[in-house]
């Protein structure tokens, strides 16, 4: 069960209408709306693979513009931390480390899952008419779905956790339900762009 009164109390340290921690949330919401958004207008018509001359350049173009969103995704996370109050009962070094062995597993699930997949794999080439021979079910994808998504989010809980701070759980939690809407738009769509692929193969 969770302790509602204990969810307040940690809460209750955080300004919600601090500018930074504004800044933070919609930064955090608009990635995932901005690559989805992006991807599904590329596989409707082929737009920016007509612009930059190929799928492949045009899918690298998106992953770069991607990664420096989320660079800027997660100074603004860091940034809206440092300018709110710290939880004094958790600065201490067992909530450092944890915090650390948490971010190092997020870490090796995002990094585990880009080798798996490549850069186009991880970058949406499947939008880009780029497909997989085969679906990856390898580690990480052997021991959860979206390692890639829920790596990220540790990386963030971890980060959060090092620093003690309310805030940044808060923002964890904003990072898990924007990738847990992600998945839900994601999954079926990139599900059925495979389905397509396996009609065109038997029809041949």
């Amino acid at each position: 069960q969770v302790d509602v009164a204990a969810m307040v109390r940690l809460f209750g340290y955080v300004d919600v209408t601090d500018t930074g921690f504004i800044v933070a949330v919609l930064s955090i919401a608009f990635n995932p709306l901005f690559w989805n958004v992006v991807a599904r207008w590329e596989h409707k018509t082929r737009a920016l693979s007509q612009v930059f001359g190929s799928p492949r350049a045009a899918c690298y173009c998106l992953g770069a513009v991607i990664l420096v969103l989320n660079c800027v995704r997660s100074h603004c996370f860091t940034e809206a931390m440092k300018s709110q109050p710290k939880l004094e009962g958790w600065d201490h070094h067992w909530t450092y480390y944890s915090g650390l062995a948490i971010s190092a597993v997020g870490t090796l699930f995002v990094i585990s899952s880009f080798l798996a997949l490549g850069f186009t794999g991880t970058f949406l080439g499947d939008y880009f008419g780029i497909l997989m021979e085969e679906k990856v079910t390898s580690f990480p994808f052997s021991v959860l779905d979206n390692p890639m998504y829920w790596g990220s989010t540790a990386v963030y809980l971890g980060w959060s956790l090092m620093h003690a701070s309310p805030a940044g759980l808060l923002l964890t939690a904003v990072v898990a339900i924007s990738y847990t809407i992600a998945v839900l738009y994601e999954g079926p769509f990139t599900e059925e762009i495979y389905r397509q692929k396996q009609k065109g193969v038997k029809s041949k």
